[in-house]
Formats: structure tokens, C-alpha cells, sequence
């Protein structure tokens, strides 16, 4: 009994060690999921940096990349198809994506952590109407590391015309504010 014991207090002690610093920052590389409360944090313009090249095969099996869109703000949204919060904001970016389209701003998601089967069948539920990047292993999000923890899903990033991170919401975005810091970022000339 006493050996049952002593093995449940380890096991016990192994689990809490594994869990341990779970309210911290992920490290490089973490993998953990960071929820977020879909707060847009905006950068002022002389504080702005340079968002990383962005580049890779679409779902549908084209190539898009960020450089493409220069002079247009461009939306990027991180997602993935097992992720309830991106499946609930789904319709509010395919929405805003429509709205403001005429006015040059350009949607690109990126698809990550995913297998590839299950994006596909999300996109065709959800019929975005913009292009995913489709990045399994996560290196487009990697790449935007220190603006994106690398395990932030949803996420999403405005970039402004010249090419800078001018905002950023870590979990799923609400419509009006949305709408409201691309509008503003889409006003700057």
C-alpha cells in the first residue's frame, strides 16, 4: 500500500512539474496555446515595424504573398480549423473582408497546425473569399514572433500600406472594432 502510495505522489508531482508556468509568456518554439480576448492593441506610427516576408502555397494550391499587396492594408488572420474562436469569427472577417475590399484592403489568412483535409473542409463551409496561406508547421507565424506569441490562435495582424504592423488582436475579433481599426488604419496616407 505504501508503495501505491509513494507512486501516486510522484506521478502526481511529474503532472504538476509539467504544468508548471503555464500564465508565463511562451519561450521560442513554445507550442502551447495563448487565448486571447480579441483586443485590438494599435502602433503608433513612428513605432512600427517592418512585417517579415511572407510567402507560401494557399489551400488552393496557388502562392501568395505579403510583399504582393504592398500599398494596400492588408488583414492577416492566423487560424485553424480546430479552433472553436476561429470558427465564431470566421463570418465577422469574411464580412469586413467584403466590405472593405473596394476600399484596398486585402484579407490573407494563414492556416496552421492543421491538417490540410480539415482546412479545406473549412473553407468550404465558410467560404472566406480571401486566400490561406496553408503553414502546418507554423513558420509564418514563427516569423512574426515577438508581435505573435507562435502559439496565439486566432490572431490577427493589420498591416499598413507601407508595410508595418500597425495592429494586432490575440483571439477572436468583435466586428466594430475590427472594422473600425482597419477603417482607420485604411484613412492613413
Amino acid at each position: 500500500m505504501r508503495a501505491q502510495s509513494f507512486v501516486a505522489a510522484v506521478l502526481l508531482l511529474t503532472v504538476a512539474g509539467c504544468a508548471g508556468n503555464q500564465g508565463t509568456q511562451p519561450q521560442t518554439g513554445d507550442t502551447r496555446f495563448v487565448a486571447g480576448d480579441g483586443k485590438i492593441t494599435m502602433f503608433e506610427a513612428a513605432d512600427r515595424k517592418p512585417a517579415p516576408a511572407v510567402q507560401g502555397e494557399t489551400l488552393d494550391g496557388s502562392s501568395a504573398t505579403l510583399a504582393a499587396h504592398r500599398g494596400k492594408v492588408v488583414v492577416m488572420n492566423f487560424w485553424a480549423s480546430w479552433c472553436a474562436p476561429c470558427r465564431a469569427e470566421a463570418p465577422v472577417l469574411k464580412d469586413i473582408a467584403a466590405k472593405t475590399k473596394a476600399g484596398g484592403v486585402e484579407f490573407l489568412g494563414v492556416d496552421f497546425k492543421d491538417r490540410k483535409a480539415d482546412a479545406l473542409a473549412f473553407e468550404r463551409v465558410q467560404q472566406s473569399g480571401y486566400p490561406s496561406i496553408f503553414d502546418q508547421p507554423g513558420k509564418v507565424a514563427l516569423s512574426f514572433q515577438g508581435t505573435v506569441p507562435p502559439a496565439a490562435v486566432p490572431s490577427t495582424l493589420i498591416i499598413d500600406r507601407q508595410g508595418r504592423i500597425a495592429a494586432r488582436a490575440l483571439g477572436a475579433v468583435k466586428y466594430n472594432d475590427l472594422l473600425a481599426v482597419v477603417t482607420k488604419v485604411g484613412d492613413e496616407r
